[in-house]
């Protein structure tokens, strides 16, 4: 037999070649794709609940009553301090038992955090408890725009909160966990927890417009976490080229988009129940740390902690929401400028603090942290997948289309109640008496000098819009 005919013609056989690689390189790129996919790890590891998402599925709970002394105080301290720059009669009234309040604290035992450690909802609350009362303790204290000096925590509060922030593994300061996520208690015990079922437990101002902010953070979180378990189906996928997999992820993006409108109506809801007056002279002023009026005024010094100006002592911020810090990473959004995308940076958007959202990771804890690690070093981005995919790059867009209006959303709020309220007066809500304290209510309030900043000490209207356009830059069709 003539083994020349028994082979196909040239061309039919380099076809059958190159179809018999290509399946060898996909089956390759399969089984290490399932071999990620297989070890990947739970949510739950990461202390990220199904139904709950970054919330604990129950209250925390007290601490053991040797701790009763932090416990106490922060009972007593709810509705019974003033901020120290209120000069109102009813604030003047509270100052007596601020004074003893502070005193009786900084009179404490150090109490060492170590029995906590080895459970988590504890550790938790430690941190919760404390950090509470170091803003308490630190915005009572009476201040002094003519000669401002540093604030000193003392060290029956700072040692233990370093202590216990260490073992958890995020920012010795008050933060949005302490805030929101972890600062509630169930209305009726037997029901699970969701929006309507929570009641927040500590208040700085004891105001409605408090407790109605507080509600509005944690329903946008809450609202997250459909989007968590889209997360969570997208990494289990054990193949995300098959025809199966590739209509699922489009489904899950445009019911992405959907979860991020819904998200963007619940931070607008914000403003009939939270007057912008009250938010920015009564409650924001609670929230600001160390470093809120800018590098060249006095932080605050944690006593018996080493290099207490090198700690992460900023306040609270929404840019401390782990949902939308989940939304950045699985969608791919830079926000360090580190890709070439288009429309090019503005120079406004290089002249923003480009580490901020990096920082502000910090301040979420350690568990939290290690999750958006995680999804940061999945092998390959929703992002990455839709631009090699024709089919999906609408629906991709679409969902970063949404996530850009959210900043638009938060842009607008954030100039209702931080940056034109920043140019009014105290005065301009019911119940504040005599223009001297609204001259040093004004005066503290501007003590930094500048651009209007966040409670973490940053321009705000430039972080905010350096935010927004990093996200509009994601998008597919532009680039």
């Amino acid at each position: 037999m003539d083994i020349v005919n028994v082979l196909q013609t040239p061309p039919v056989f380099i076809r059958l070649c190159l179809r018999f690689a290509l399946s060898l390189f996909n089956s390759t790129i399969n089984v290490n794709y399932r071999k990620v996919v297989t070890q990947r790890v739970m949510p739950s590891s990461f202390d990220v609940n199904t139904s709950t998402g970054f919330f604990p599925s129950q209250p925390l709970p007290r601490l053991p009553s040797e701790y009763n002394i932090w416990e106490d105080a922060l009972r007593e301290a709810n509705g019974n301090l003033s901020l120290g720059e209120d000069e109102s009669e009813e604030a003047v009234e509270k100052r007596a038992f601020g004074e003893q309040w502070r005193s009786n604290i900084a009179s404490w035992p150090v109490l060492d955090t170590l029995p906590l450690h080895s459970d988590l909802r504890s550790s938790q609350r430690a941190h919760m408890v404390l950090a509470w009362l170091v803003s308490f303790y630190v915005h009572s204290m009476p201040s002094s725009v003519d000669s401002p000096r540093p604030a000193v925590v003392p060290k029956t509060l700072a040692i233990p909160l370093m202590q216990i922030s260490r073992h958890l593994g995020f920012a010795p300061v008050l933060t949005f966990a302490d805030t929101v996520l972890w600062n509630w208690e169930l209305v009726n015990p037997d029901l699970p927890l969701s929006i309507d079922n929570m009641r927040f437990l500590n208040l700085f101002s004891g105001t409605d417009d408090e407790r109605n902010f507080y509600r509005s953070s944690a329903w946008a979180e809450l609202r997250g976490v459909e989007f968590l378990r889209i997360i969570d189906d997208y990494t289990s996928l054990p193949n995300i080229t098959d025809l199966t997999s590739i209509s699922k992820v489009a489904r899950d993006l445009t019911r992405l988009a959907g979860i991020i409108d819904s998200i963007s109506e619940i931070i607008q809801s914000v403003r009939p129940i939270c007057d912008p007056h009250v938010f920015y002279w009564d409650i924001r002023p609670w929230f600001e740390g160390s470093d809120a009026k800018g590098p060249t005024e006095p932080g605050w010094i944690y006593e018996g902690v080493d290099t207490s100006e090198h700690l992460d002592l900023s306040g609270p911020s929404a840019g401390q929401s782990s949902v939308m810090h989940a939304l950045d990473v699985f969608l791919d959004v830079d926000h360090k400028l580190r890709q070439r995308r288009y429309p090019a940076p503005s120079p406004e958007n290089k002249r923003a603090d480009h580490g901020f959202m990096e920082r502000m990771r910090r301040y979420m804890p350690g568990k939290h942290q290690e999750y958006l690690n995680n999804l940061s070093a999945f092998p390959r981005s929703v992002r990455e997948v839709a631009q090699s995919t024709p089919a999906l790059r609408e629906p991709y867009d679409a969902a970063v289309t949404a996530l850009k209006r959210l900043r638009d959303s938060h842009i607008r709020i954030a100039c209702l109640y931080v940056v034109s309220m920043s140019r009014s007066t105290p005065g301009a809500r019911g119940g504040c008496p005599a223009s001297a304290m609204i001259d040093r209510l004004q005066a503290a309030r501007l003590a930094g000098k500048g651009p209007v900043r966040g409670t973490g000490g940053n321009e705000l209207s430039l972080l905010l819009k350096a935010g927004r356009d990093a996200t509009r830059r994601a998008i597919l069709k532009s680039n």
